[in-house]
């Protein structure tokens, strides 16, 4: 495993480096092969990887689910993503894995669809998390991908295992019909934070108060203020109107929005407040400038 570590790092590096798109190209089919290899062997799953930054590796907390995800970065601005998933069968009683393939610019329905691992909307994952619900286990997945020289991207992927075989996209947010995953595309000059964590939400009550010395009653708004675990990004739109659908035109709102997993779905909280503190809210995938594959992922 040190010995395929060691190939896969070289190779990484290659990916984020190498001048050409041929070679960048060649570099990542080497780093797919080579990954493969790897978990291929005996107990691979125990492993601990230690990869350069340009590739994501994140393990459930369960240890029964683990992700690879890394891009290829083209000369005019596009991004492929590259990667595998290894997964605990509960059905076979072992771990497997299958390699990721990127059909993201493919998949019309993109927030309605459910995929496999050959049919993967691509993206660098940044954080895995893990809840469960009535005995099931279910992982939720947020990344961002460069998409090409004028958008970027972040996805909201929850994961389920059917079949003992991971599905990506599940109808897990509440009271949002046919929602399977959700996905902000927005100008790439813009700043989109995505993450999670205990972060502050507020409520807001009307109550009915007894107006002192009178018969009469008045409507009296309170907040209170507390902190909850939860999915928490900034809500994007168009600059102007007419713009919907033109995503080199959205940029955030200025509100911030956040998922809360509650009886088996996430939630939408209104009144969500993020905190900046938490760095996994600064999105250590998203690259600098464009033009420059190499600073992008090693900086």
């Amino acid at each position: 495993m040190q010995q395929h570590q060691e190939r896969l790092s070289a190779l990484l590096a290659k990916v984020a480096t190498a001048p050409t798109d041929n070679e960048r190209y060649l570099a990542s089919e080497e780093a797919v092969q080579v990954l493969a290899q790897a978990l291929e062997e005996e107990e691979s799953e125990r492993w601990s990887w230690q990869l350069p930054r340009v590739a994501s590796v994140l393990t459930s907390p369960d240890k029964q689910f683990r992700i690879f995800s890394w891009a290829v970065v083209r000369d005019n601005g596009e991004y492929e993503c590259f990667g595998a998933v290894q997964f605990y069968n509960d059905r076979e009683e072992q771990y497997e894995y299958q390699l990721l393939n990127d059909k993201s610019e493919e998949i019309m329905n993109r927030e309605e669809s459910v995929l496999s691992a050959g049919q993967w909307f691509g993206a660098v994952y940044q954080e895995l998390i893990q809840t469960s619900h009535a005995g099931r286990t279910y992982y939720t997945l947020l990344g961002w991908n460069g998409v090409d020289a004028l958008t970027d991207r972040k996805v909201i992927e929850p994961v389920t295992m059917r079949g003992g075989q991971p599905q990506f996209g599940a109808p897990l947010f509440r009271r949002e019909r046919n929602l399977r995953r959700v996905v902000l595309e927005y100008t790439n000059d813009a700043m989109v934070n995505l993450g999670y964590g205990e972060q502050f939400v507020e409520e807001v009550s009307h109550d009915r108060v007894k107006v002192k010395g009178t018969n009469r009653y008045r409507t009296v708004e309170k907040r209170k203020t507390h902190k909850e675990k939860m999915i928490i990004f900034d809500e994007v739109e168009p600059q102007v109107p007419g713009m919907e659908g033109l995503f080199q035109y959205y940029v955030p709102s200025g509100v911030e929005l956040a998922y809360a997993f509650i009886d088996g779905k996430w939630e939408l909280r209104s009144g969500a407040q993020g905190r900046l503190d938490d760095k996994r809210l600064n999105k250590p995938f998203e690259p600098l400038p464009k033009s420059d594959p190499a600073y992008n992922f090693i900086k």
